[in-house]
């Protein structure tokens, strides 16, 4: 059987890092196996779903390296849906109920009062053609309800294991709105059967949704398809995520300038027996991927543990994988540069700014001016390598009795500007000796 999955998000909104970590598990598992995926909008909520974040999904996949065998749209297969419910209609699996909101919320609270789970009673099924017709010349328009069949539904759980839910504790669910919209349901498992998907996998709290939609599968006479249901992402505090985090908005991330490959090493490994690791490429996550390293545990999302993964990633990474994004910034250094500089990035934009600092003019700091003054005077002549710093260094503190720190920092901060940063034995000869005098001697250069 060829493996086929979907990443099916709505159009209503950005992604976020609990949307790209589904997306992820399907396009590891598709490539494991040699299958394939369809990306699918959900985009039956007309009012809610928009070209603009539909466009903005397809840019965060792509910059993810996500990629996709076809594109559908809900949207597109309102007959398919229209055929479906007929057919239901017509078997007796899909029947009209005429109760409000408010009605079906006072049953709910009887029922609970009287210690029942609040299940639906199926009353519509016991109404008489003549109420059916005197509720609707009231004007109410019926709700379409799935009847479902009083047994247990089992499935195997490509991450949970043997689950099975007893039909008869739930009520039948809702597929079509009284204003003749589609519920998720009915459109999901339309797509699935005509899409031939294998495999849904997607996060727990669709566990409650899978006997209903397993039942549903049947009753339109399909076999349904295997189901996998991964832990929910929480924050660092074990708090649900939050949409309006901008932390864990895809969108956010690269403008905040944290690696497609940081992201999805983050976003594959947390909640798995593997290490939080960066990875090279998309490559190595396909082949370290397996359903049994998923825990059931919920996965916590820490953006300060992801800008450390980030940093680890840009610190391993070669000049070739960088040489073109860095050449877009203006940054020439080449392998050399990049070598010397990229064990103290924590973003790639960084390496701009040491850019700057040594090939544009900046303002020394000048703090120990006598030592600068006899550093400056024990400058060697160039050409200067790696070994020029310990030769000059060495000069200095023999000639001015300075060691350690007191030697070291007045150093930096008049090369650099800067308290920190790359080892000087990396970057002076990168900063260059008429560079390096001018700003020993405290000079804007």
């Amino acid at each position: 059987m060829s493996v086929t999955v979907r990443f099916a998000p709505s159009p209503t909104g950005r992604l976020h890092a609990g949307n790209i970590r589904t997306a992820l598990i399907n396009f590891l598992f598709a490539r494991k196996t040699g299958g394939r995926l369809i990306f699918r909008l959900d985009d039956t909520d007309r009012e809610r779903s928009t070209d603009e974040f539909a466009e903005g999904i397809r840019e965060d996949l792509a910059w993810l390296g996500i990629t996709y065998a076809s594109e559908v749209h809900q949207s597109d297969r309102f007959a398919r849906y229209a055929e479906a419910v007929e057919k239901l209609k017509s078997a007796g699996r899909l029947y009209p109920a005429y109760e409000t909101p408010e009605e079906l919320e006072l049953k709910r609270k009887r029922q609970l009062a009287r210690g029942r789970p609040p299940v639906y009673d199926r009353a519509a099924l016991k109404l008489t053609p003549e109420e059916r017709a005197k509720l609707e010349a009231e004007g109410r328009r019926p709700h379409w309800r799935f009847r479902l069949e009083t047994r247990d539904v089992v499935w195997e759980d490509l991450v949970r294991g043997r689950q099975h839910v007893d039909a008869s504790s739930l009520s039948d669910p809702v597929l079509v709105r009284a204003d003749g919209t589609y519920l998720y349901t009915l459109p999901s498992v339309v797509d699935d059967i005509e899409l031939g998907i294998t495999h849904v996998i997607r996060g727990e709290d669709h566990v409650v949704n899978t006997a209903p939609q397993i039942q549903l599968f049947e009753a339109l006479g399909a076999a349904p398809p295997a189901f996998g249901h991964h832990s929910l992402l929480v924050n660092a505090d074990g708090q649900a995520l939050s949409k309006r985090d901008r932390s864990i908005s895809i969108k956010g991330m690269r403008e905040e300038g944290i690696e497609a490959l940081a992201v999805a090493s983050y976003c594959a490994t947390i909640g798995t027996s593997d290490p939080v690791a960066p990875h090279a490429n998309l490559d190595e996550l396909v082949r370290g991927f397996d359903f049994a390293k998923l825990s059931r545990a919920p996965a916590r999302f820490d953006p300060a543990e992801l800008r450390a993964l980030n940093a680890k990633l840009l610190h391993m990474l070669p000049f070739e994988a960088v040489a073109g994004r860095l050449k877009g910034m203006g940054v020439e250094g080449g392998a050399t540069f990049w070598g010397a500089v990229r064990g103290n990035l924590a973003v790639l934009g960084d390496a701009g700014t040491w850019w700057e600092v040594v090939r544009n003019p900046l303002s020394p700091v000048i703090e120990d001016r006598d030592l600068c003054r006899r550093a400056a005077e024990l400058l060697p002549p160039e050409p200067w390598d790696e070994t020029t710093w310990e030769r000059w260094s060495t000069a200095i503190k023999q000639a001015t009795g300075a060691k350690g720190k007191a030697l070291f920092q007045p150093l930096r901060l008049a090369l650099t500007g800067r308290e920190h940063g790359p080892e000087l034995k990396l970057l002076l000869p990168l900063i260059g000796r008429a560079r390096a005098l001018a700003r020993l001697e405290g000079k804007t250069a």
